[in-house]
């Protein structure tokens, strides 16, 4: 870990959290995420390695402690009081985030826009028996992707579940962000095609009303002002 030498608590605390994937682990952490597994899910493109040196280093500082399961096997890591006081300092990232940078095509991963999506679904709104929806994105053709809605905790797979698939969601993966951050509304989506549900009416129905809304959602994209001209 690099140290700026300085007694600065921004500097101090950036010693920690300003690493390469920290401030995501942490949002994994803070969204639910307890097993290495979870996290990773929720940090497509990291690989093994880094992400336990990463959690070794959150425990080493206090920030999140790791147990094991009451058989002995599994482990599962939980924030501490010092991990939990992060909140405020993510959601002001996420907030100053939305309203202040462009969301790019580089930022439109498949996976963890349905993960994020995932962390969306209102348990009380969806069906009580496993509702199974696949997802053909049309930006990313040879991806699969599969939400397993179920209580008490939803799944997003990779692979063909097993189950039989109710819904059949036809999209892209802006289209998904945009849903996901009420950009669009499901209504117009459904109109203009940009969303295609293929299943039985009764849950195509119901699908829009299964997910909720994103924190950052009321935080409105704002054009920087241009930087003086140089002289």
């Amino acid at each position: 870990m690099r140290e700026y030498g300085q007694f600065c608590p921004i500097a101090r605390s950036s010693e920690l959290l300003a690493e390469r994937w920290t401030p995501i682990i942490v949002r994994n952490l803070l969204n639910g995420c307890r097993t290495f597994n979870e996290i990773r899910q929720g940090a497509p493109g990291i690989s093994t390695a880094l992400l336990t040196q990463r959690l070794d280093a959150l425990e080493r500082h206090g920030v999140l402690r790791r147990t094991v399961g009451p058989s002995g096997r599994g482990v599962r890591y939980e924030p501490t009081e010092m991990g939990l006081a992060l909140r405020a300092v993510l959601d002001a990232m996420g907030q100053w985030g939305a309203q202040w940078l462009e969301i790019q095509p580089s930022h439109l991963d498949p996976g963890y826009v349905l993960w994020a999506t995932l962390k969306l679904v209102d348990v009380n709104r969806i069906p009580a028996d496993t509702t199974v929806v696949r997802f053909e994105l049309r930006d990313r053709p040879r991806d699969g992707y599969w939400l397993l809605l179920r209580r008490p905790q939803s799944e997003l797979c990779t692979r063909p579940s097993g189950y039989s698939e109710d819904v059949v969601c036809r999209t892209d993966s802006a289209t998904l962000v945009d849903l996901h951050l009420k950009r669009l509304s499901y209504a117009t989506a459904l109109r203009e095609t940009r969303l295609e549900l293929l299943g039985p009416p009764t849950l195509t129905r119901q699908f829009p009303n299964w997910f909720g809304t994103s924190p950052f959602a009321a935080f409105v994209p704002t054009t920087a002002s241009a930087p003086p001209p140089r002289t």
